[in-house]
């Protein structure tokens, strides 16, 4: 057994900060180096911040990249360092990009490996900007032992450049990822791992960026797999972190069949490590939840905002991105403004004020009877009678847009929306009233996953020792716009218990309506949200940026043509009969929240 110490450093770089990110880059060396680490392993596009998006197509700023690379290597020292950049390649007959790793060592660049597999589904359009490599393998001698190098897709399927340095002689696959969070991926990526382990005979490390990046989130949470398969290392969820492992790995029985570049023949000196034990993953809620504060508050802090304004209802939506707020950013830099309208319980605005008061934020109440009187009365002008129905609902919502973007205007806040995803799907929102702001911080999370997340927040709090933040009747109390007397958001929409599964199977995972009715669901209820869903798109492409959470959010994710006459070509199927679910036909736009 020969004895290598990793360094994987999972860090928060943000796109096209290079100075920024040099810093970031040369501070993990440094720590690494401190800790004895024979070799340190930083994100995919660590330099340029990942996804780097048209700024690809940019020149200058792919030069800057390169010079940004060098600026780092001239900076090594003892410890070997794998970067993630751009590399430029003048040598075809067009210039063409790679996503690339250089190897720094001794104060130079060394060698470059270039991804090889090229993500081009869901939020990936790398076949937009780079070439996959295809130039042999080489393997590095690091602390003696042959170091393979592969980035993020590469280890995603079987066959690909991990198992080939494995077989030619590797010890140990690094892999470089700017992997984006969704509910459930850790497990995933560990059992992707242990198939190529499996494939490749050698251990893996796996690091991970971390951070938020307009509607991405990226969890960190690096790994490393022993060649049995074994998770023997892992870094923390949804923080900045320095994994450093001491790995005892076999010496290969045979020289290896690939070309090795030599770094370092033998282990540094220095003391031995007492490893802890890999950290328990959060549990389903917590790192949902986890996710939505660091997306939020990277979003806001990487693009200057110090503050955010909510409109607070009393109802679950906005309670859920209030406590969020308050938890990603402080409470003394998150604001409320509480807007009755005639319709406004009582007991929602106690719900406001409680949870204001819990949470440490500042509330004020600004009725709006007196807008909506002097607006239904010019909507009336304009349309020669008077404003009623959905009409005159709509402009409460819009009358609360205008109040919460002047509030942005004048103190420079950004305004978080609060509108779920169930609500977005079906287009049970109010353009330019509470779709109206510059962050939607629970856009890609259903309804009921609401209600698990307060329920979760509340009994973190008690664990703790705290006041749970969200009124217990924002728990049990019907959703209700309170746009009309006595509304119930299921006057409107099917109960969300209901909802969510069907838009789950047809959102996220493409189910046509004859699919939906073939898995069981109830036709009409297909019929309704398959109609609601289709008729939205033009309302959702006018929505703000949130964080992605889902495998399929709206967005990067789901990108459907507003124009689109596409109907399933097979038959829905018979209405409903006894004991299956009657919804009522919901209007085209409503404020849900």
């Amino acid at each position: 057994m020969a004895d290598l110490r990793l360094a994987l450093a999972q860090l928060d770089t943000v796109v096209g900060d290079l100075e920024g990110n040099i810093a970031r880059i040369q501070r993990a060396i440094a720590q690494a180096d401190e800790a004895g680490a024979d070799l340190c392993v930083l994100p995919e596009l660590a330099v340029t911040g990942y996804p780097p998006e048209d700024l690809l197509l940019k020149p200058g700023f792919v030069a800057d990249n390169v010079a940004a690379l060098h600026e780092v290597a001239r900076t090594t020292g003892d410890v070997a360092a794998v970067v993630g950049y751009v590399e430029p390649d003048h040598g075809g007959a067009r210039p063409t990009l790679h996503n690339a790793a250089a190897v720094l060592a001794g104060g130079r660049v060394v060698g470059v490996y270039r991804k090889c597999l090229l993500p081009n589904y869901g939020v990936f359009d790398e076949e937009r900007w780079f070439e996959p490599g295809d130039e042999p393998l080489r393997l590095y001698r690091v602390a003696g032992l042959a170091v393979g190098i592969s980035i993020c897709e590469d280890v995603w399927f079987g066959g690909g450049p991990a198992a080939a340095a494995g077989r030619g002689g590797a010890a140990l696959v690094v892999n470089l990822n700017a992997s984006p969070y969704s509910r459930g991926r850790r497990v995933e990526r560990l059992a992707i791992l242990a198939e190529r382990v499996a494939e490749a005979g050698c251990a893996i490390g796996y690091v991970n960026q971390v951070g938020g990046q307009d509607e991405l989130v990226f969890d960190g949470a690096s790994l490393v797999v022993d060649a049995a398969g074994r998770l023997v290392a892992a870094g923390p969820q949804f923080a900045e972190d320095l994994l450093v492992v001491d790995l005892d790995l076999p010496e290969p029985s045979a020289p290896p069949t690939l070309e090795v570049v030599d770094l370092s023949a033998t282990t540094r000196g220095r003391p031995p490590r007492r490893e802890p034990p890999p950290p328990d993953p959060l549990g389903p809620e917590a790192e949902v939840y986890e996710a939505l504060v660091l997306g939020t508050r990277d979003y806001l802090g990487k693009n200057g905002f110090t503050d955010a304004v909510i409109g607070l209802s009393g109802g679950i939506d906005s309670s859920l991105v209030a406590t969020v707020a308050a938890d990603a950013l402080g409470p003394g830099h998150v604001h409320a403004l509480s807007m009755p309208s005639r319709y406004s319980s009582e007991g929602s605005l106690t719900d406001a004020e409680t949870l204001a008061l819990r949470l440490g934020i500042d509330l004020h109440v600004v009725p709006i009877e007196a807008a909506h009187v002097a607006l239904a009365d010019l909507l009336g002008l304009a349309l020669d009678h008077p404003a009623a129905g959905l009409t005159d609902e709509n402009l409460q919502s819009r009358i609360r847009g205008v109040l919460l973007m002047g509030v942005s205007n004048a103190t420079g806040w950004i305004v978080l929306t609060t509108g779920n995803k169930s609500e977005l799907a079906t287009g049970y929102s109010t353009l330019y009233g509470d779709s109206a702001g510059g962050f939607a911080v629970i856009k890609d999370v259903p309804k009921t996953l609401v209600y698990e997340l307060c329920r979760y927040r509340n009994e973190r709090a008690t664990e703790r020792g705290e006041v749970a933040p969200i009124p217990g009747a924002v728990l049990v109390k019907p959703p209700s716009a309170e746009l009309r007397p006595d509304q119930r958001d299921d006057q409107s929409l099917p109960p969300y218990d209901l909802l969510d599964p069907v838009l789950e199977a047809y959102v996220e995972r493409d189910r046509t309506a004859a699919d939906l009715v073939a898995d069981g669901f109830d036709p009409v209820l297909v019929e309704l949200v398959v109609r609601l869903v289709d008729g939205a798109e033009y309302k959702r492409r006018q929505m703000p940026p949130g964080v992605r959470i889902t495998t399929k959010a709206f967005g990067k994710d789901r990108r459907m043509p507003i124009t689109n006459r596409y109907r399933s070509s097979r038959p829905v199927g018979e209405p409903a009969g006894d004991g299956r679910v009657a919804v009522a036909r919901p209007p085209a736009e409503v404020k849900g929240g």
